[in-house]
Order: structure tokens, then C-alpha cells, then sequence
């Protein structure tokens, strides 16, 4: 089933079934007003949830309605928690290797996550507001699972039996004050302003053998400004597994049903073309965010050349099926400042970006 929430001037919005096509939807009143209680019951209220989306996909729903993600908050417009990992350890090794830097080898056998604001998700078709350009603004194009509950100490083979539901991320990273927060020892806190998620959550069985392993193996694709950037392979390449994550934060606590865990950039390794002189590193997939971009122009070239995101741009982030049907719907929004005027121009120490 998909599930989404939509807007109703409340934090934590209405619950509607969406069908298959994302065409249909329908109120789930009298089953669970919001996400949140349908994670806390999920065996008592999944089923019945199922059987209401089951008479949506069939044409059988009492009072569906044309769905309009623009109506939608985050599937979870809040949680208890957001703890976002970086799986795809080929990210790494492109911020490393564009600075001369190794990758440490415990990064290969111990997943990096840090823990984001969760009390103020974004809608998918919501604006991006930050305060200022010369923040430098990134979209972060990823994959994310909500978690029931899962006890602290569980495998990672038993802790994928603890998600629930599959979505999208948009983790908007402000890249021009990272390196002074990560100087201080404490990790990210201003650079990572709120989260975006996809218009719909889904099922496992909604993702049918795309889903394997933990991983999702669909292409993930981010376009800027109207033009594809990004076409990832979201599957083979995740070195850490939704339950390897979710095994690294129960290692010495509970997770709690309404956790969202996020899979970090979705991120592909270069091929090497040419011969002799002419041998060059190419990145044919294309990247999931900026930094990656800018990280392959300075091992390339020797210096980035793409700017970061200006007011005004757009981001759009989708994954569809075999079938050329979105499975999510798709993240689409306009970068923009408080209040529709631009601010002042604000300086950044970027010495160590």
C-alpha cells in the first residue's frame, strides 16, 4: 500500500490511502487519522489500511479523490527520530579523494550516521527556504525507511524485518558552513536545515523484487533546473544495508516505531576511458548531489566549476519502476528565501569547504 499526509492546518496532517498509480486517494478515517498511529499499532491497523487500499486500486473506494501531492506534508510530517547514514562509502571516497585525503578502513565495516532535526519536515512540493546563498545550498537526493519498533541489540538481518514503509529523501545540506561545524568536533547542526520526503511512503511489498537485501534496486533520479543530473543505481553500490543501518543505532538503544533512517547520497563509482594521456575518470550515472559533482571536477580538471544552488532553482527528485511508473511521486521544489525577497548577501568562512 502507499500512504501519504496530507495538509490540514495540524502538525501531523490527515492520513490517506493512495493508490497504485498515485492517480486515487482516499481518508483513512475511521482506521487512524495520522501516520504516527498507524506505526505505534501496525499489526492491528496495517491490515485493514491494506484492504482499504486494496478497493482504492480496484475502483471500489467510497470517496476517493484525484491525489495532488501538492496538498501532501511529509509522509511523517514529524518523528522521533531522523538519523541519516552514509551507505554509499563511494561518496566518501570522492570528498576524500578530492582533497588527497584517505578513507579510513573502519568506514568499510562501520557505517557513519548523524542525527537530524526531526520536528519540522518539509512537504515534497514545498519550498526550500534558507537565509542566505552564500550558505552554499545542496539537495542530497536519497532513499529512506520509517522503522516500527526494533530493540536495542538486534542484528541486521532481524532488524529489516522493522521497516515499514519506503520513501525518498531530499537532505538539504548547506555545504559552506560544514567545515566549521565539523571543526568544533560535534558534527552537523546549521548545515542540515529541514528534510524533504517524498509525496507517498510504501510497502515492501509495493517495491516487489526491486527490493533485495535491504536495498532498493531502482534508479534514483535528481534533475536541476529542468536538466538530469543524476540517474544512480540506488542497489548494488550501497555498501551498508537498511538493516546494517538500523542495526548501528540499536547497537545501544531502542528504536522506536516513527524512526526515519536515511541511506545517505545515493552515489556511483567512475569508469576509467581512454588510453595513455587521454585516460580520464567519468562519472556516466551522473551524481544525487552538488558536492559530488564539484568533488569529480577537481579530480578531473583540479578545482570545482559548478556553483552551488541559487534562489530560484529547482530540484526534483524520482524513482520509478520497470514499468516507468513513479513509485513515490516525485520531490519537487524551488529554492527560495525567507519572506519571497532575497536578504542581504551574507559572508561565509569557506576556507576549509
Amino acid at each position: 500500500m502507499k500512504l501519504a499526509s496530507y495538509k490540514d492546518g495540524s502538525r501531523d496532517g490527515q492520513l490517506v490511502v493512495v493508490s497504485r498509480d498515485l492517480s486515487q486517494a482516499c481518508y483513512a478515517t475511521g482506521i487512524a487519522n495520522r501516520m504516527q498511529q498507524v506505526l505505534d499499532d501496525w499489526s492491528y491497523m496495517a491490515p485493514q489500511l491494506q484492504d482499504l487500499s486494496h478497493e482504492l486500486n480496484h475502483g471500489k473506494a467510497r470517496h476517493a479523490f484525484a491525489f495532488d501531492p501538492r496538498r501532501c506534508m511529509a509522509p511523517l510530517p514529524r518523528a522521533y527520530q531522523w538519523a541519516d547514514g552514509s551507505a554509499y562509502i563511494n561518496h566518501v571516497e570522492l570528498v576524500r579523494k578530492a582533497r588527497n585525503a584517505e578513507v579510513p578502513a573502519n568506514f568499510y565495516t562501520d557505517p557513519l550516521m548523524y542525527q537530524g532535526g526531526s520536528d519540522d519536515f518539509i512537504g515534497p512540493c514545498d519550498d526550500v527556504i534558507v537565509p542566505s546563498t552564500a550558505m552554499g545550498i545542496d539537495f542530497e537526493a536519497e532513499i529512506a525507511v520509517i522503522t516500527g519498533d526494533v530493540p536495542m541489540g538486534t542484528d541486521a538481518k532481524e532488524a529489516l524485518d522493522g521497516i515499514r514503509l519506503v520513501m525518498l529523501a531530499n537532505d538539504v545540506s548547506l555545504r559552506n558552513l560544514i567545515p566549521g561545524e565539523l571543526a568544533k568536533g560535534f558534527g552537523f547542526f546549521q548545515s542540515k536545515p529541514a528534510t524533504a520526503f517524498s509525496p507517498v511512503a510504501v510497502t515492501l511489498d509495493e517495491l516487489g523484487e526491486a527490493w533485495k537485501g535491504g536495498r532498493l534496486h531502482l534508479t534514483l533520479q535528481s534533475t536541476w533546473n529542468g536538466r538530469k543530473v543524476g540517474m544512480c543505481d540506488a542497489g548494488e553500490e550501497m555498501t551498508f544495508h537498511f538493516g546494517q543501518l538500523i542495526a548501528h543505532i540499536a547497537k545501544t538503544r531502542n528504536v522506536r516505531a516513527g524512526s526515519i533512517v536515511g541511506s545517505g547520497t545515493v552515489s556511483n563509482k567512475g569508469v576509467e576511458t581512454g588510453k595513455g594521456k587521454e585516460k580520464r575518470m567519468e562519472w556516466p550515472k551522473g551524481y544525487s548531489c552538488i558536492a559530488e559533482k564539484r568533488c569529480i571536477e577537481t579530480i578531473q580538471d583540479g578545482a570545482p566549476k559548478t556553483e552551488f544552488m541559487q534562489f530560484g532553482d529547482t530540484i526534483r527528485i524520482e524513482m520509478k519502476g520497470k514499468d516507468g511508473q513513479s513509485i513515490f511521486g516525485a520531490i519537487d521544489q524551488n529554492i527560495a528565501p525567507p519572506g519571497g525577497s532575497e536578504p542581504e548577501p551574507e559572508t561565509v568562512d569557506t576556507a576549509q569547504a
